[in-house]
C-alpha cells in the first residue's frame, strides 16, 4: 500500500519555527507604540480573564524556548498565572520567544491590545503555518506548548 504524501505545503518543525520568528520580527518592526514594563500583570490569567491561544507554529517556538531553559515539560502553576513565569522571579522564561498573543493582546500597561487591523496579515500568516503543519487551529497556551514539547525531537 502506498501512503499518501504530505502536501508540498508541509513544513518541518525547523522551517515552521523560522517562519514564526520572522513574523515576530515583522511585528517588532511595525510603528505601533508599545512600552512593556515587565510587570507581568498580563501574565496572571486568573486576574485578566485572558489566556493566550497559540497556533501549532507558535507552540513549537515556545516549546523550543522551554527546552532551551533545560525543561522537558511545562512548568506547573496553581496560582492562575502563566506556567511560563519563573516561580521565584515572576519573569517570563521565554520572553524573547513569547507567543503572538502575549506580544499583541494582553497588556494594558504596555499600551493595551493591538487593533486587529494592525496585525491581521500576521495572524493570517500564523494560520497558514498552522495549516502547513497540519495543525487544528489555536489552542490554549498550556495545552499547545505541552503538546509541542512532545513533538520536538532533539
Amino acid at each position: 500500500m502506498h501512503r499518501a504524501k504530505k502536501s508540498s505545503a508541509y513544513f518541518d518543525n525547523a522551517s515552521a519555527i523560522a517562519a514564526v520568528k520572522e513574523i515576530y520580527r515583522d511585528l517588532a518592526e511595525r510603528p505601533i507604540e508599545r512600552n512593556c514594563t515587565l510587570k507581568t500583570e498580563c501574565c496572571h490569567f486568573v486576574l485578566t480573564g485572558e489566556t493566550p491561544y497559540l497556533t501549532k507554529g507558535e507552540a513549537l517556538v515556545a516549546a523550543k524556548a522551554v527546552r532551551n531553559t533545560g525543561r522537558k515539560e511545562m512548568p506547573k502553576r496553581v496560582d492562575g498565572a502563566c506556567s511560563l513565569l519563573h516561580p521565584r522571579t515572576s519573569r517570563c522564561l521565554i520572553y524573547q520567544d513569547r507567543p503572538f498573543g502575549c506580544r499583541t493582546h494582553f497588556c494594558q500597561a504596555a499600551g493595551g491590545p493591538y487593533a486587529r487591523k494592525e496585525v491581521v496579515d500576521l495572524i493570517h500568516r500564523l494560520e497558514e503555518i498552522d495549516q502547513k503543519l497540519d495543525g487544528t487551529g489555536s489552542r490554549d497556551l498550556h495545552s499547545a506548548v505541552g503538546e509541542a514539547l512532545k513533538d520536538l525531537r532533539y
